[in-house]
């Protein structure tokens, strides 16, 4: 298959981790970028998926991490994975400039404000506490958390940081 394109976006090496996705023009707030597309697979089937790509990205750097979107409410998640889902090179960031929308069980991207052509496209991946530290964040932004997690559990994963360092 050939790999997933919009008007909006080129890829190219990124600072945040390997590749990322840039805004090729200026994008206006609101604006859909791209699709997450990928092969739907049972939720169970999601979960083993996942920790493969875990165990993937402890002995290769390089590797993206976690390429499966949850699709809540469905009994599918979407393994994006596959080297023709372009939307799978989109970083998270504790800033981000893009958000997710999902559209009867189809994922989108979108701009949460207006990116400038050149910026690296950016969304909170939302991922819970459950093996955190699994999950280092790259982002560099000033409100950085050391972790990727969705911000509504910003202020318990600060506890168990300040916790872990405490022991």
């Amino acid at each position: 298959m050939e790999p997933t394109t919009s008007k909006y976006i080129l890829v190219k090496e990124s600072v945040i981790h390997h590749k990322g996705v840039f805004a090729a023009i200026d994008i206006p707030k609101d604006t859909e970028i791209i699709e997450y597309v990928g092969i739907r697979v049972p939720k169970d089937e999601g979960d083993k998926i996942a920790e493969e790509h875990i165990q993937k990205a402890e002995l290769d750097p390089d590797h993206g991490s976690v390429y499966v979107f949850i699709v809540e409410g469905k009994d599918y998640d979407i393994d994006g994975s596959p080297n023709w889902n372009t939307a799978k090179y989109i970083n998270h960031s504790c800033e981000p400039n893009c958000y997710i929308d999902i559209k009867d069980g189809r994922v989108f991207i979108y701009a949460l404000r207006l990116i400038k052509k050149g910026d690296e496209l950016t969304y909170n991946y939302g991922y819970d506490l459950e093996d955190f530290e699994k999950h280092p964040c790259r982002c560099g932004s000033s409100s950085c958390v050391g972790f990727i997690a969705d911000e509504d559990e910003w202020p318990k994963l600060k506890e168990l940081i300040k916790k872990k360092k405490n022991e």
